[in-house]
């Protein structure tokens, strides 16, 4: 017998060269496993060994393996263990959660004597690392503490600290490394805490400097450096900020663990007590007066790096590191190493310094304006927006002149103010604007009205004129006092500028202004600054005693008066909710949070904390910044931690929601909402407590339904709702909600991606998904928001590296001008936020809005201190949401085009060229998708122009608004079956009992019409797998599966895959809401088995899905057609017809034409209404035309007729064929030539109607997308083979985007038997139900009745059922068809005919025994899995990598047991393997558990090994220093296994890189519990350390010259696999016989992540080795 080699992820292991050992002897305690030669499987990680084994084997001897012997200067490595804890709402609860681990830690110390230990928690990304470094105390007993910007580089024109760089923020050392020319310091002394392999573990520090911790002193000097690992630090990055404490003890480091931890509780009870003020806001001003009283140094020749400890670690001398610093500097930073020693660079630029001195003012003017803006620039206000004007000059010069202030200038004050408020909203800091008198100061109020409606803060400074020119008709004099009425917080008129007053009332006046801006409720502020001439700087005489006793001030960079707000973080922390709340939220039993308008990133991270917390259904609103969410992990089954409802307002649109979904409790969060309909719901639902949470005073209640109003933070209000633990809502509720939201969210998507014209709705649909990191949205009112509310996606796939530690989704920041909701001024909103937030802005904004602030171009084109605008209008020439309000109905055309469109004609193209902006026009959606990558991928501004109309926009949406109405009801009548009010949680998931199949094989009366002519086949026996899902209640669906030559798949492919499911499905939960079709069965596939569900053969899906419906339908009783379209009692009884479809005839045109003609009339006798006619079977096209024609002419014109040519003509032949039957009246031809692309163009050349058939087989993608070339009214019909095409879902989906287009769905079978034709019977009932129900909603003509493809049921000579399907006429008509209730029959009784069973098959047994190996004087006790029998001496063995078991392959195994005995062991340290003694010893040395043990087991079980699958396997390190440092690393490893406890190893071995892909699956968690079930984690942890990769031979060599035939597998990926695969390939001998393969859609864990493209690829290795 021989047989092949499979291996899945391990460390590494390999054979060494025998030595002279004593010959292993086989005691069998229970089963011997017969001599066998095997293909080896081995798995990830694998240090392969195929030519070794081949060699022992050779002399049948299986020598014991030497284990290189350690150098003198050994090296040690400490593995760092690190332990994630859930995210936290705040830097302070993040804080907490670190000193309640470290007090766990020491509670539970380890038993080790040296370790290295990281406790990491997500904070929201608002934490601010240097506001933390100045909040340290100046005598501060810590140290080092330091600030460090992740920026290489200051921007260009940007003060360094303006700048919103990433940053660290660190305090104490875990453990320093310092190395210099004097000190003779082993280099590994300090490498053993580097060569560590987690996460996010960086040192920081210098290169080339000599610092002497005892003094304190730092000096250059080359070939030295000092670095340093925080014992408290924060590193920030885009989705979150990571807080972490580390403790490292023993070793180099002089201190045990008690000192570790007591010096870790230090620095952290500093950190604790000196963390930044909630909310408070560090301008420049504040952090350089801190950093001034650490007595810093300024050293712009000192550089500071940080650097991963891997790649420092991995530098052999200090020459190498000093190689790597250019790559690793920062821009900027600031450490204190002692209480008098610091350093830093690029920190004190232009901080709190004024460009001259008050007393060298010119004029008084000159000096209350420098006044102004300096204490603006001291509060952290250093952003001016100045309008030109003659009165406002001595402000203008003021602010212009100021090192720390940024102008920027516009003569539009209206859009300059808009601009502001931009800034604010994207800084949270006020901007200020400057205007001259009068009128300009008019033009302010726009945004003055929309920054008080919405909260943003402002500070107005507007010019006047001296009061003795007011009523005196003075020019631009007008009265701007109180201007803006209740609009602003506060109002100070300044007199004109007199050194009669001292200059403290002006500070103090700014303050006071700044105070009421900046405090709840946030808003404009006004301070009405009145001047007399000269307003230039012209010398004037002024009294320098108003400057008096402003020395203080004067010297420092603080403010005047400091406002000191009393809601610290102190307070808030013991904020608390009411008993009567707490009392409302325990009692809840359908509570909804609403998540309104959020505008800062630490709210938003809060609102998604406490959607996680309550786990209630979430409706957010667009600008709530978590409607649009960038999931953090490919998977999308992150829904376990969420429950957004992101389509609630589509789903309103139907009664049953309405009806369904009334809430017993509110909890709005954040501003007020856009959606009306949401609204509308909530009034709806009231009385029912409904608690609104907002941290301003103001009533946002236009419904007058809020029964609890709390004013406070979303931060605050979660601390509260986290103490406790909220009440578990009824699951089948939100179930339900969550189900529905979903398949109308598919259908949305897909209907919008089905339009082939550019629509407003797929521009708010596409957006998120083109948008690129650290980019923010800003919508425009009127249209762009709704559809941005109710179009587009809710969640974008973005992987990010941090997400394993944070929350699993990320918001998406979105904006828009909400207070007041106006058209104005957005553009120049946009821009201004553009420069706040310091992101990249996507902006969309309707044309009339556009048109509305054309001047914002003129800001746009000014570019200063930001990042690119793209800007998005929608230009359908008009104002379009006129057209959806009432009006649009009653008025007359033209008033409605003259004074509510406003239609326009203005080129938008040509106003950017005016003002130096690129334009990009969009009229198609490929044009769309093309500009906005350009312009995302693009250094500089665009505006793309997308084309619209008025008109179709209208019906667009109408159909939308339809299409979700229809497909909402439709999903709520579905799920009201299991909603009954008597229904459980088990009415909604059912568990597989088990799945079994028969092959089955049945005579049909002639050869399939798949099967080519020229076979001369007379009889054909038809083979397939009947499927039957047994559920926990005894009901049984089932499914058929019968590939044809047509398939891509074969018997044995598919017998595999049910193999594999007949054991992955046992006690498997199958989702009641499966039936909704749309994604659902994609996403249950996933999620539920584990494996991709594009690896899933077609026809195995298919019948898959038929058994899951089938099962269903028989667990609620019903038919299967009412498990799909579920219709109410009523409904019912209106329909008086039974319901049954008709059925098209296949005929195949061999032989004569009348010959023909006579069996196709004959056929029509028996009642068949269409026929369709194989053709392309013959030489000529004009032989096919004859037949053709003679059939018509004998069946009449009223027989619908249909011909199908199977691709088998070129374009030439199609179109001869063509122009002879043009006048046959034929439906459609199907398929007629070879090419794809030739398709539309037959259609135009000869006018004949077309129809696809193999087109839609090889559908890969989306589905819109792939048809979106055939909308061609030519093409009017889709045939749908679900057999091939790959399940019902997909079936469903062609057939919905048909219906869409107004073409016909044809369901076609593949030759099935009654089950199968039973099943597809209801299917093309259910899909003409939904034909007529789409034609009667958009008022389509109504079509007759499709004629499906079931005609193969004629070729069935037998049948696996008892009582076959009955076709026959049917009594409604005259027309041969068959009945739903004889289909339904046929399932609900199926009894399967023994006569046409081959053989069935129920979930195979493995056979499990222990083999006893003995080598010298122990005997390896080794546990074996076995199933199959040897079919044709086929034999498989597979061996599992560390920490697995051969259970890591039953589900493979049991695949490829249809045709080989498939063997898996337990490693030795594995599982159940183990080692003991030979009795004679009574004690032993614990022997090595290297290559030799496996060397041996392998022995008993092969005589010679055809060939071996390594899988993301290694032929070793080259290198011996590499060698060296792994073997210390598993070393490191395998002691930390017995110190820490396997499940903390595993929690620290699959957080690195390698396992990311595997870290995503769904099954992962469930794997690693399985992972922590070894018998002997003593054995594990040598096997490690024995085994490891480092004290093993390099294999290269060997390889070059194996004679084995090998495969090597790597998964798509496994970015660090690959590459060594790729070497493989470069490297190895051509005379090996061997190839690579790499696995789609998976990592490492290619047998855990893509298990059935693993089985094809093995049994296509060994079949191919036989």
């Amino acid at each position: 017998m021989q047989t092949s080699i499979l291996v899945q992820p391990i460390p590494l292991f390999s054979t060494l060269k025998p030595n002279s050992k004593p010959k292993p002897e086989t005691i069998s305690k229970s089963k011997p496993v017969s001599s066998i030669c095997p293909l080896f499987l081995f798995p990830p990680n694998s240090h392969f060994l195929p030519t070794k084994i081949s060699a022992m084997n050779a002399g049948n001897s299986a020598e014991m393996l030497t284990r290189n012997e350690p150098e003198n200067d050994e090296l040690i490595v400490e593995t760092c263990f690190s332990r994630t804890l859930p995210p936290a709402l705040t830097l302070h609860h993040g804080l907490q959660a670190l000193k309640d681990a470290v007090l766990e830690f020491k509670l539970n110390p380890p038993s080790c004597s040296s370790g290295f230990v990281r406790f990491q928690v997500a904070v929201p990304p608002t934490a601010s690392a240097l506001n933390w470094f100045c909040c340290q105390p100046e005598s501060s007993g810590v140290f080092p503490q330091f600030y460090l910007s992740k920026q290489s580089e200051t921007l260009k024109n940007e003060p360094a600290l303006s700048s919103k760089s990433r940053g660290v923020f660190g305090i104490g050392a875990a453990v320093c490394f310092r190395h210099s020319t004097s000190s003779a310091d082993n280099w590994n002394s300090f490498r053993r805490y580097l060569l560590v392999e987690s996460l996010n573990v960086k040192a920081y520090g210098f290169i080339g400097i000599n610092y002497d911790i005892k003094s304190s002193i730092m000096k250059h000097e080359t070939a030295s450096f000092y670095f340093v690992i925080p014992q408290i630090e924060l590193n920030e990055y885009e989705s979150c900020c990571m807080l972490t404490g580390t403790l490292v003890w023993g070793g180099s480091t002089g201190q045990n663990l008690n000192q570790a931890l007591l010096s870790c509780e230090r620095s952290l009870f500093q950190a604790v007590d000196y963390i930044p003020p909630m909310r408070k806001a560090f301008n420049r001003n504040i952090i350089g007066s801190a950093i001034r009283c650490f007595n810093i140094v300024k050293d712009e020749d000192l550089e500071m790096v940080y650097i991963d400890t891997p790649a420092l670690g991995a530098c052999d001398d200090a020459a190498a590191l000093e190689e790597m610093k250019s790559t690793l500097l920062s821009c900027e930073f600031c450490i204190r190493l002692s209480v008098e020693n610091g350093f830093c660079t690029n920190m004190f630029d232009q901080i709190g310094r004024t460009s001259f001195t008050l007393q060298d003012c010119a004029n008084i003017n000159a000096v209350w304006a420098s006044l102004i803006v300096e204490e603006c620039s001291r509060l952290g206000l250093t952003y001016f927006c100045v309008a030109p004007g003659s009165r406002s000059s001595p402000l203008a010069v003021a602010a212009s002149s100021h090192p720390c202030i940024t102008c920027i200038a516009c003569y539009d004050e209206r859009s300059l103010a808009f601009h502001a408020l931009g800034y604010a909203r994207g800084s949270q800091k006020p901007a200020v604007v400057i205007t001259t008198s009068g009128t300009a100061v008019s033009n302010l109020y726009p945004a003055v009205v929309e920054a008080s409606q919405d909260f943003v803060p402002l500070l107005l400074l507007t010019a006047d004129r001296p009061p003795e020119l007011h009523e005196a008709g003075a020019n631009q004099a007008i009265d701007q006092v109180n201007h803006f009425g209740s609009y602003v917080r506060f109002f100070f008129h300044l007199p004109p500028p007199t050194d009669h007053i001292a200059a403290r009332m002006v500070l103090t006046t700014v303050d006071s202004a700044v105070n009421w801006a900046t405090c709840t409720p946030y808003g404009p502020v006004h301070l009405n600054c009145s001047f007399r001439e000269p307003l230039e700087n012209s010398p004037r005489n002024w009294d320098r005693s108003i400057l008096d006793k402003l020395d203080s001030w004067n010297s420092s960079s603080r403010p005047f008066t400091q406002y000191i707000n009393s809601l610290n973080y102190t307070h808030a922390t013991t904020f608390g909710l009411t008993t009567e709340i707490e009392k409302v939220i325990q009692n809840c039993e359908r509570g909804l949070l609403v998540v309104g308008a959020v505008h800062t990133e630490e709210e938003m991270w809060a609102a998604l904390v406490l959607a996680r917390h309550l786990s209630w259904p979430s409706v957010a609103d667009i600008l709530s910044g978590v409607r649009l969410r960038k999931l953090l992990t490919s998977s999308r089954e992150y829904t376990e931690d969420f429950v957004f409802i992101d389509h609630f307002d589509h789903l309103l649109l139907c009664d049953a929601a309405i009806k369904w979904a009334k809430v017993d409790v509110i909890i709005q969060i954040g501003s007020k909402i856009t959606s009306k309909r949401i609204s509308q719901f909530l009034e709806h639902c009231f009385p029912c407590p409904y608690i609104m949470v907002d941290k301003h005073p103001c009533r946002h209640d236009p419904s007058h339904i809020v029964t609890h109003r709390i004013q406070s933070t979303i931060s605050e209000f979660a601390a509260c709702l986290l103490k406790s633990t909220p009440p578990r809502l009824p699951r089948k509720w939100s179930s339900i909600l969550k189900a529905v939201d979903s398949v109308v969210a598919w259908a949305l998507s897909f209907r919008i991606c089905s339009e082939y014209s550019l629509t407003e709705p797929y521009v708010a649909h596409v957006l998120s998904e083109v948008v690129v990191p650290e980019t923010a949205l800003f919508f425009g009112n009127s249209m762009p928001i709704r559809d941005a509310d109710m179009y587009s996606q809710g969640v974008i796939s973005c992987i990010d590296s941090t997400f394993q530690f944070g929350l699993p989704c990320q918001w998406m920041q979105t904006v828009g001008n909400r207070g007041a909701s106006g058209i104005d001024g957005l553009l120049s909103t946009a821009t201004g936020f553009a420069v706040g937030c310091k992101k990249r802005i996507l902006c969309v904004v309707g044309d009339v809005s556009f048109l509305h602030d054309t001047n914002g171009l003129a800001i746009l084109s000014s570019r200063m201190c930001r990042k690119p605008i793209t800007v998005v209008v929608i230009n359908n020439r008009g104002g379009g949401i006129f057209s959806f309000l009432p009006i649009a109905g009653k008025a007359e055309t033209h008033i409605l085009e003259k004074y509510f469109y406003l239609n326009h004609s203005i080129s938008i193209s040509k106003l950017c060229d005016a003002h130096g902006v690129k334009h990009l026009l969009a009229e198609t959606k490929l044009e769309l998708q093309n500009a906005l990558f350009k312009s995302q991928q693009a250094d500089e501004d665009y505006v793309i122009e997308v084309s619209s109309s008025i008109d179709s926009n209208t019906v667009f949406h109408s159909v939308l608004k339809k299409y979700a109405s229809q497909v909402a009801s439709h999903a709520f009548t579905a799920m009201s079956r299991l909603s009954t009010p008597e229904s459980t949680l088990d009415d909604f998931f059912y568990k597989v009992e088990k799945l079994e199949y028969w092959l089955y094989g049945i005579h049909l009366s002639s050869p399939p019409t798949t099967v080519s002519v020229k076979s001369g086949l007379t009889s054909f026996l038809r083979q397939g797998f009947i499927l039957a899902m047994t559920l926990d209640d005894g009901s049984t669906g089932y499914g058929e599966i019968a590939p044809l030559e047509i398939h891509k798949e074969n018997l044995q492919d598919v017998e595999e895959q049910l193999r594999f499911f007949a054991h992955a499905l046992k006690g498997a939960t199958i989702d009641g809401h499966l039936p909704l079709l749309g994604e659902s069965f994609s996403v249950w596939i996933w999620k539920v088995i584990g494996v991709p569900p594009i690896s899933i053969f077609p026809s195995v899906r298919c019948g898959l899905e038929m058994a899951v419906l089938n099962a269903i339908a028989a667990r609620q009783n019903c038919s299967l057609l009412d498990v799909l379209w579920p219709q109410s009692d009523q409904a019912n009884m209106i329909c008086q017809q039974p319901a049954s479809i008709d059925i098209c005839a296949l005929l195949d045109s061999n032989g004569p034409p009348k010959e023909v003609a006579k069996v196709a009339f004959e056929l029509v006798g028996e009642g068949f209404r269409a026929l369709k006619v194989k053709v392309a079977r013959r030489n000529d096209p004009k032989e096919d035309a004859e037949v053709v024609k003679e059939i018509r002419y004998k069946i009449g014109a009223d027989i619908e007729l249909r011909v199908d040519a199977n691709r088998k003509w070129t374009y030439e032949q199609a179109i001869e064929f063509g122009s002879l039957v043009k006048d046959c009246g034929l439906q459609y031809i199907e398929e007629p030539v070879e090419l794809e692309d030739d398709i539309v163009k037959f259609c135009e050349v000869t006018g004949l109607p077309v129809a696809l058939d193999e087109t839609i087989d090889n559908i890969q993608g989306q589905i819109p997308d792939s048809l979106a070339r055939f909308t061609h009214p030519g093409v009017v019909a889709l045939v749908v083979k679900p057999s091939v095409v790959g399940g019902f879902e997909k079936a469903a989906a062609i057939a919905s985007w048909a219906h869409i287009k107004g073409k016909l769905a044809v369901i076609s079978s593949t030759f099935e038997t009654s089950i199968g034709l039973s099943s597809y019977v209801q299917l093309a009932r259910y899909l003409d139900m939904r034909s007529s129900e789409t034609s009667e909603e958009f008022n389509k003509e109504m079509r007759d009745c499709v004629a499906h493809g079931l005609g193969t049921y004629k070729w069935l000579q037998k049948d696996v059922t008892v009582d076959s399907l009955v076709i026959c006429r049917q009594p409604h008509n005259r027309f041969l068809g068959a009945s739903i209730s004889d289909a339904d029959d046929v399932l609900r009784n199926f009894q399967v005919n023994p006569k046409a069973i081959i053989r069935s098959y129920s979930d195979g047994c493995i056979s499990t025994y222990q083999l006893d190996v003995k080598v010298g004087d122990f005997t390896y006790l080794i546990n074996v899995n076995e199933i199959g029998e040897s079919a044709d001496d086929n034999v498989l063995l597979f061996l599992h990598g560390f920490l697995g078991t051969g259970q890591d392959w039953i589900p493979i195994m049991k695949a490829l047991s249809v045709t080989a005995k498939c063997i898996s062991i337990d490693l030795p340290g594995h599982g159940r393997s183990n080692i003991q003694p030979c009795e004679k010893f009574d004690k032993v040395e614990v022997p090595s558990l290297s290559v030799e043990a496996v060397a041996a087991v392998l022995s008993q079980l092969l005589e010679k090994v055809d060939g071996a699958i390594i899988i993301s396997g290694s032929p070793g390190l080259k290198n011996a220093s590499e060698r060296k440092v792994r073997a210390a690393k598993d070393d490191s490893r395998a002691r930390s296994i017995i110190s820490f406890g396997l499940v903390a190893f595993l929690d620290t071995w699959y957080c690195g890189d390698l396992w990311k892909s595997f870290r995503e699956h769904p099954s992962f968690k469930n794997i690693i519990a399985s992972r922590s079930q070894h018998d002997d984690i003593h054995s594990l942890a040598k096997a490690l350390s024995d085994m490891s990769i480092g004290r093993q031979p390099p294999l290269w060599e060997d390889l070059r010259g194996c004679k084995t035939r090998l495969r090597f597998i790597v998964g798509e990926k496994d970015t660090k696999f690959k590459k060594i695969n790729q070497q493989i390939c470069n490297e190895i001998s051509q005379a090996v016989n061997y190839d690579a393969v790499e696995v789609p859609g998976c990592g490492h864990a290619v047998h855990l992540e893509n298990p059935l493209a693993l089985v094809i690829l093995i049994r296509e290795f060994y079949t191919k080795s036989r």
